[in-house]
């Protein structure tokens, strides 16, 4: 039962909790059904014939389309084969040809409307249950089927919500209730702790009822950040619960905190050489108390990674550590009450030294344990930049390497070198930092408490050690490029040999999910699978071993992902090479079983027969020859006329982006056979073999050298050209036909247009135009004796300058536009000449006359006259044309 919805509509409820109404769902599970059976992905129904198929090619819909069949009975609509069928024919066909991931390869999703950030993930593997803590929310899925069995909806009230405004924190990223912790305490409860609006709560889950106790909420305080977005880890051992978080409300008070349980808390001290801007991303315990010898304590270990303090003032070096404190510890007496007297911590290294790239920013990690406590390793993921290259890494570190630095030297501030350096003066005893053991409980040293003040002193001042834990093998085990990684989960399986695998699940800040094999020569990327539609961080991985399943967290949902898809190997050679620990190669296929996979290959690729490609080419032509590779991590060799091709061709390029080999500028010594072999790990297999005849005869057909199999391609290819060159040539035909008519019209035209090229005129000079500056009558303005000549012709103006007193030309205006004509004063002429449109120019140019029919004179014989004129007229040379003539 959830709490506050008791007093909800059903329609409320279903939009409080996201959920689909019951008709919605049924009509999914129809399709869902539906889709099984056509496609054949379950053999739930297999002889029964429950639907009918349209036959291929007379649907116009999704290429599956369902014969719906008639029926008497009215109970029979509610039928499957019959309320599935109009649902079914109205989708795409994208969506009935897709494969469905969730379908075919398991993959299965979770998430609900209104809810995200679901980062917190609990495995319970004997309940079948999947813990996921959101934001705002906490919900308890079945790991077979990844649907909700239960949910808590954990909300801040709003009075918290608008204080947390109020101080300045986001409405839309930060002011809600992020479940941040979720674990089991016993075995009848669970114990959560969430942000709260800026204002930590934990409580404690029934899990008989799945319910949260609203009336007794702890302050969470320093069990849980304040800020989602801060660094954080804890865990619970033995019903008590260390944390590492920030204390307060602006996130500068770091502090690993123990509380809960029969003892009182204790923590770590305020200083920046215990902790100094840390960024915590996780934690461990570790047993080391059972088959000890010297008695020992058990310990949590505590990964980060912070500004140091033991480099010079002016770098800023940020660092990942290791820090680690005892189980028993219960503070000093006197000096470091309720402090950590076992608080120590150290370097992890993760570096290339020649290459000088260092990753110093941990981003998580994953501790696998062993048979012994001895055989414990700690796995990190860390982050680094490179010049403007993202690369990241994994390192494994083991617990006896670890243990072997917190027992070795101290540092410390040198008041006199002003720098840090290794402490070599005397240690005191019993050994600052150390866990209660025989050795001290024969000294009458039983608890913490008991320890003398020069001890607990120097502990105090001297909390980290001067030696780095190393690598195993002092190199990384995984390096990439261009990639961020953000989680990692590891499992050891056994090969049919006996010996131990390790396997590698990383995730990227993209989306990404990595699988990777440690081999005793190096980590062996299997696959890379992009497990999100849209690119968004993996926040937190959780593996399920005996369902063989893997729990990937994110902003917007959570998914379950199988550990191994051996369906996609489809030879034998692919499932070898591929060295994937999950699956083995049977005579019925590849199955997922762990087996020892270095084995040989049981079909050898000499005994595969390849049918070679004919390739038929002419001298001159660059040739290209696709070798598509199955492996990412393999290479193509080629060989021509069985040699090596690098030895005897020189005139080859291998194109590894385009996975193809090209020929340039073929001659007839390049015919003869080609093979393309793919190199992996010493195993080659042939993937592509091609003969190639070079012909030196242009003349020669090619339709009868080529494979039958091209014959139509090319006949389609030369109808085309047809085709082409005969509508070609019927727009040639229309063109010169539509030409031939404007030319007809242009003659027509030229009657009532004259056109032609003019200067200034070569007559006798006439009595020149002044218009007057006194009169305003424009009738005054014009003398006709001055626009005609002796003979009655009409003088042409040309352009449309006035002349001055003088003889100079105008100045532009300071009005006039850069690029654009001067404007020209509008002269009216007695015959109405419309000169208004001319363009201006100071030299030779076209002038255009429209002859009105207004108050015109007769001028039919002077139009004839000057026909006859220009006709017998010689051109006038053009100095400076500013157009073709006409």
């Amino acid at each position: 039962m959830i709490r506050g919805l008791e007093t909800k509509t059903y329609d409320e409820r279903l939009q409080k909790l996201g959920l689909a109404s019951l008709g919605k769902r049924r009509t999914r599970g129809d399709r869902r059904a539906g889709f099984q059976y056509l496609r054949a992905a379950t053999e739930k129904r297999k002889g029964v014939k429950l639907f009918s198929k349209a036959p291929e090619g007379q649907t116009r819909n999704n290429g599956w389309k369902l014969i719906k069949e008639r029926f008497n009975l009215e109970i029979r609509r509610n039928f499957l084969q019959v309320r599935t069928i109009n649902p079914w024919n109205k989708l795409p066909s994208e969506v009935v040809s897709h494969s469905l991931v969730e379908l075919k390869e398991g993959t299965k999703r979770f998430s609900m409307a209104g809810v995200s950030n679901y980062t917190t993930l609990t495995l319970a593997d004997r309940k079948g249950l999947l813990y996921v803590g959101a934001r705002e929310a906490i919900f308890a899925l079945s790991i077979s089927t990844m649907e909700m069995e239960e949910a808590i909806l954990w909300e801040a009230p709003e009075e918290r919500k608008a204080e947390c405004i109020q101080k300045g924190r986001s409405n839309q990223t930060e002011c809600f209730n992020y479940i941040r912790f979720l674990q089991t305490y016993n075995s009848s409860h669970m114990y959560t702790c969430g942000t709260y609006a800026f204002q930590p709560k934990c409580g404690y889950i029934d899990l008989a009822t799945f319910s949260l106790d609203r009336f007794s909420f702890e302050e969470g305080k320093g069990k849980c950040p304040y800020d989602p977005a801060k660094g954080y880890t804890s865990l619970i051992v033995e019903e008590e619960l260390y944390s590492a978080t920030h204390n307060n409300f602006l996130g500068t008070d770091p502090v690993i905190l123990r509380n809960l349980g029969p003892q009182y808390p204790v923590k770590t001290e305020h200083l920046p050489t215990w902790l100094n801007e840390p960024h915590f991303v996780g934690s461990a315990f570790v047993q080391e108390s059972k088959g000890s010898d010297i008695g020992d304590d058990d310990k949590v270990y505590f990964f980060f990674s912070e500004r140091a303090v033991e480099y010079d003032c002016d770098i800023d070096q940020v660092v990942a550590r290791v820090a680690r404190i005892c189980k028993g510890d219960v503070g000093g007496a006197r000096t470091l009450q309720k402090r950590w007297t076992t608080f120590l911590k150290a370097r992890l290294l993760c570096s290339i030294p020649e290459q000088q790239l260092h990753f110093n920013r941990i981003q998580g990690t994953y501790t696998l344990n062993g048979d012994h406590w001895r055989e414990t390793s700690f796995f990190g993921v860390f982050q680094a930049r490179w010049g403007d290259v993202d690369v990241s890494a994994v390192c494994q570190y083991q617990i006896l390497d670890v243990q072997k630095v917190f027992e070795g030297p101290y540092k410390e501030y040198s008041e006199i070198a002003q720098k840090w350096i290794r402490y070599s003066d005397q240690e005191p005893v019993p050994r600052p930092g150390a866990c209660i053991t025989d050795w001290h409980r024969y000294n009458s040293f039983s608890t913490s408490l008991e320890l003398p003040d020069n001890t607990l002193n120097f502990a105090k001042k001297h909390p980290l050690m001067d030696k780095a834990v190393p690598p195993h093998g002092n190199q990384p085990l995984l390096v990439k490029k261009d990639a961020n990684f953000t989680q990692l989960v590891v499992e050891r399986v056994h090969g049919l040999d006996g010996k131990p695998y390790e396997v590698l699940y990383i995730g990227t800040e993209n989306g990404w999910l990595h699988k990777a094999v440690a081999l005793s020569s190096g980590v062996h990327l299997i696959e890379e699978l992009q497990v999100f539609e849209e690119a968004q961080p993996i926040k937190s991985l959780v593996l399920s071993v005996p369902k063989r399943v893997l729990f990937i967290g994110s902003n917007t949902q959570v998914i379950q992902v199988p550990v191994a898809n051996c369906s996609k190997y489809r030879t034998c050679s692919d499932c070898i090479l591929a060295k994937d620990p999950y699956c083995a190669w049977t005579w019925n296929g590849s199955q997922l079983t762990p087996v020892h996979f270095f084995c040989l290959l049981l079909v050898s690729s000499s005994g595969t027969k390849f049918i070679s490609k004919n390739i038929t080419a002419m001298v001159g032509m660059d040739l290209v020859l696709p070798c598509q590779l199955t492996s990412n991590l393999a290479k193509a060799l080629w060989t021509f006329n069985g040699q090596d091709l690098a030895a005897s061709q020189a005139s080859v390029v291998y194109d590894a982006h385009l996975q193809a080999l090209i020929v340039l500028d073929i001659r007839l010594k390049h015919s003869g056979l080609y093979k393309c072999i793919q190199l992996e790990e010493m195993n080659e297999l042939m993937t592509e073999s091609y003969q190639v005849t070079v012909l030196a005869d242009p003349a020669l057909s090619l339709e009868t050298r080529a494979p039958l199999d091209n014959l139509g391609l090319v006949w389609v290819v030369v109808i085309a050209l047809s085709a082409i060159c005969v509508v070609l040539l019927l727009v040639v035909f229309s063109l010169k036909r539509r030409l031939k008519e404007e030319r007809e019209k242009g003659s027509k035209a030229i009657e009532s247009t004259l056109v032609y090229p003019i200067e200034m005129p070569k007559e006798p000079k006439s009595p020149t135009f002044i218009p007057s500056t006194t009169s305003d009558s424009d009738e005054k303005l014009w003398d006709p004796a001055s626009y005609y000549y002796s003979d009655g012709s009409l003088k042409i103006v040309p352009g449309h300058a006035v002349c001055q007193n003088g003889g100079t030309t105008p100045s532009p205006t300071t009005n006039g536009i850069p690029g654009q004509p001067l404007q020209s004063p509008q002269l009216h002429s007695p015959n109405r000449i419309n000169l208004s449109n001319i363009r201006g120019s100071s030299s030779n140019g076209y002038i255009r006359l429209n002859l009105g029919t207004e108050e015109r004179p007769d001028y039919s014989d002077l139009a004839e006259e000057l026909r006859r004129k220009l006709k017998q007229r010689q051109a006038l040379p053009d100095s400076n044309p500013e157009e073709s003539s006409v």
